[in-house]
């Protein structure tokens, strides 16, 4: 600053001072929004789990994510295993130097990261090198603004891959597959917000919340929608015409019938939260920020002097956090379908749609680079009949052995260009994934005699405590989230959603909420 006053040399001073506790209390921020769901989020989800029908698959997936929520907090690890680009909002006192707290909020970053709090998400987009610690090219993201305070308050919020490629922005007046024509009014504001939810489908880990942006530009848009994820589930917008809004898309959404994972179901939303924004005439966006249950948002008040946690935000840390789940991992029941790998053929043309798997035994993961190498070069590994897990794992190194701390699947549609060779090429007999694949893995399942297995989005902790050891890592160099993990698991249960037969649940549920979208849209006005 060229001009400082005596308050402001002396909050210099101060920072300085505050440096190591401002990073110590960032950490904790971190670990606690990456382990801990805020309580709102808590209460919607079990409220879910409540409302769904018993015995359906949507059920099962919504018991298991209520189990993982509580072993995440209660082992103080990921609840899902993709952290996503971390995302601050902070405020700060004029005089505070945001120079300084930046470089503290980055070496927060790095610390909670190398803690295993974090996964290594940072990925150059011209090399694709993975930095390793989260830093990067504007990474993490960093807003700054400066209020009259005294406090500095930092707010973050961790989504994840799969749900931020379902962010989804509309120009209107727009022509919507199953709405028809969207007109630049609130009526047509609401078919954009219906039509996002289903184009969610499963990909997002629903059940799912939105946060909203009416207007603005291109750019601004995304960043006022995603601010609006910043709210409470529970709170009520100020303006009556978006609090009208945001409750009929909430109510006209769970109609819809995508359900938990894209299983079917009651539940597809547990947030709609909307503002607007001035335009231009030309322009009228709506911009869609599409959050996954695993809804981590978590802030603190801290104290500008020494940088110590004056107040938590959205949670009272002394309140007590009760169990949401009744029994820990898969309620099984004793018709699954046991898998030992490597597979045959055989195994693997008796499943059929709907089927619960059982693993034990090996398997590998591999994600977008390691398809990407596939298509390039020989495996490092034999992959007849075996099982390939589209995760990218949260893994660390104790001692001369890997440990897996977090092992949630990806979303599997972007192996989509890849998938069938790799089948045909290598003799891969199971793909494990979310969200499903396109009709070309559906074909290639029944030619090369294979199957696509659905396991739930988020639950990392469920999944990490399946893998008995890890035995190998291959590929390590594309980042420890791309590498080919070699692992062995136990008990791992995921639901037969494609089969070899030409069936597919994402494409049956796609289809009939598609048309179910359609029937709903007479109540929208015209």
């Amino acid at each position: 600053m060229l001009f400082r006053t005596e308050a402001h040399e002396l909050r210099g001073i101060k920072m300085k001072h505050m440096a190591s506790r401002f990073c110590d209390s960032l950490v904790e921020l971190i670990t606690q929004t990456s382990t801990n769901l805020p309580p709102d989020v808590r209460l919607a989800m079990g409220l879910a789990v409540e409302e769904e029908t018993p015995g359906t698959q949507a059920s099962q997936a919504l018991k298991i994510i209520a189990a993982n929520i509580d072993m995440a907090r209660e082992d103080a690890a990921p609840i899902c295993q993709d952290t996503g680009m971390p995302t601050f909002l902070v405020h700060t006192p004029v005089g505070v130097s945001q120079i300084k707290l930046r470089a503290e909020i980055q070496e927060a970053v790095a610390e909670a990261t190398r803690m295993g709090k974090l996964r290594p998400n940072s990925v150059d987009s011209l090399t694709g090198k993975n930095s390793g610690n989260n830093l990067g090219g504007d990474t993490p993201v960093i807003h700054f603004e400066q209020w009259e305070e005294e406090d500095i308050e930092v707010k973050l919020i961790l989504k994840g891959g799969g749900c931020e490629n379902k962010n989804i922005q509309y120009s209107l007046p727009a022509e919507l597959e199953h709405v028809g024509v969207a007109g630049r009014d609130l009526a047509g504001v609401k078919k954009c917000l219906l039509h996002a939810v289903w184009q969610a489908q499963g990909q997002g880990c629903a059940p799912g919340a939105i946060g909203v942006c009416i207007g603005s530009d291109r750019a601004h848009g995304y960043f006022l929608a995603k601010q609006q994820l910043f709210r409470t589930l529970d709170d009520v917008n100020p303006n009556p015409a978006l609090a009208k809004l945001e409750q009929e898309v909430m109510e006209e959404a769970n109609r819809i019938g995508v359900g938990t994972m894209g299983f079917g179901g009651g539940v597809s939303l547990i947030g709609c939260k909307a503002m607007a924004a001035n335009r231009l005439p030309a322009s009228f966006f709506v911009s869609v920020a599409y959050d996954c249950w695993a809804f981590r948002r978590l802030g603190v008040l801290l104290d500008a002097g020494t940088g110590a946690i004056k107040k938590w935000l959205y949670r009272d840390p002394g309140e007590v956090v009760k169990r949401m789940a009744k029994t820990d991992g898969f309620p099984l029941t004793g018709r699954e379908v046991v898998l030992t790998p490597p597979l045959t053929e055989e195994d693997v043309r008796r499943l059929r749609v709907g089927d619960v798997a059982v693993i034990s035994g090996e398997m590998y993961t591999g994600r977008d680079a390691v398809h990407a190498y596939l298509m390039k070069n020989p495996p490092p590994v034999d992959l007849h009949g075996a099982v390939l897990y589209h995760c990218g794992p949260v893994a660390l190194k104790q001692g001369e052995k890997w440990v897996i701390t977090a092992a949630g699947p990806t979303t599997s549609i972007r192996e989509e260009p890849y998938q069938a060779e790799v089948l045909k090429r290598y003799g891969v007999r199971a793909v494990i994934g979310k969200g499903g694949m396109g009709p070309k893995t559906l074909a290639a399942l029944g030619e090369s005699g294979a199957v696509y297995l659905n396991a739930i989005g988020g639950a990392a902790q469920v999944y990490a405590r399946a893998v008995e050891e890890v035995l190998d890592v291959h590929l390590l160099e594309l980042g420890v989230p791309e590498a080919m993990w070699r692992l062995r698991v136990k008990d791992f249960v995921a639901v037969v959603t494609m089969d070899s037969h030409g069936g597919s649940l994402h494409a049956d549920i796609e289809k009939a909420t598609g048309e179910k979208l359609e029937e709903l849209v007479p109540s929208v006005a015209k």
